[in-house]
């Protein structure tokens, strides 16, 4: 809204798109999600409050939150604004195993189909995942990341080897995950390094998530 058009981060948009969603399809949000993606794609673990469906030793504990919450967290999200709605909101609060995941990752991949249904039309999917504003230098996509600009090391956001038509999303608690279409390279990393504390930063230290990503490269590239 500002003169000078400069990039920004916010995840207001994420909070206002439950509702949004709602208003359109006529449906509850969760029950929306759960007809129209995860029921039919298999991904049976996908899912908000994963409390009303599985049992506490079956979730990961996240951080001993002693500053908003006064307690350990486990079985809720571990976004504080996120939990200020209930746990449903589209910035954060969905949980998932990392094969069911995969299943709404690689439908992605696929251009918005997957197992012979479609989900969403290819255009959207490319629109969704291109650079929007690369002259303010903004590398983001819509609701996805995509590889910073410049020179690529293990340091960046992806693997060095990745190509430029690739995107996906880093998150706070450390998972990670990368779809490339130019090598049909599908990464899904999930960590949780905030437990016991977010002041653990070893992850992005020795930057695990891209150095095992470029292990997957360079192994694509010797079979080749």
């Amino acid at each position: 809204m500002s003169e000078q058009k400069k990039y920004l981060y916010s995840g207001l948009t994420f909070y206002l798109l439950p509702e949004i969603v709602e208003k359109l399809s006529g449906e509850n949000y969760t029950e929306y999600l759960d007809e129209e993606f995860y029921g039919p794609l298999g991904a049976n673990s996908l899912t908000y409050r994963p409390l009303e469906k599985f049992m506490l030793s079956d979730i990961t504990p996240t951080e001993h939150d002693f500053l908003f919450r006064n307690s350990p967290i486990h079985g809720v999200v571990h976004d504080e604004g996120a939990i200020m709605m209930n746990g449903i909101s589209a910035n954060a609060g969905l949980f998932s195993n990392a094969n069911d995941l995969a299943k709404l990752m690689q439908m992605y991949l696929n251009k918005g189909s997957y197992a012979g249904k479609r989900y969403i039309s290819e255009a959207t999917v490319e629109e969704f995942t291109r650079y929007q504003f690369p002259e303010n230098k903004n590398r983001r996509g819509l609701g996805f990341d995509k590889l910073a600009f410049g020179e690529r090391t293990v340091d960046s956001n992806a693997a060095p080897g990745a190509s430029a038509l690739s995107y996906g999303h880093t998150g706070f608690t450390g998972t990670m995950v990368w779809m490339d279409p130019e090598t049909k390279l599908l990464y899904v990393f999930l960590s949780n390094r905030v437990l016991p504390t977010r002041e653990n930063t070893r992850l992005y230290q020795l930057n695990t998530r891209t150095k095992i990503q470029q292990a997957l490269y360079d192994s694509m590239e010797q079979n080749h």
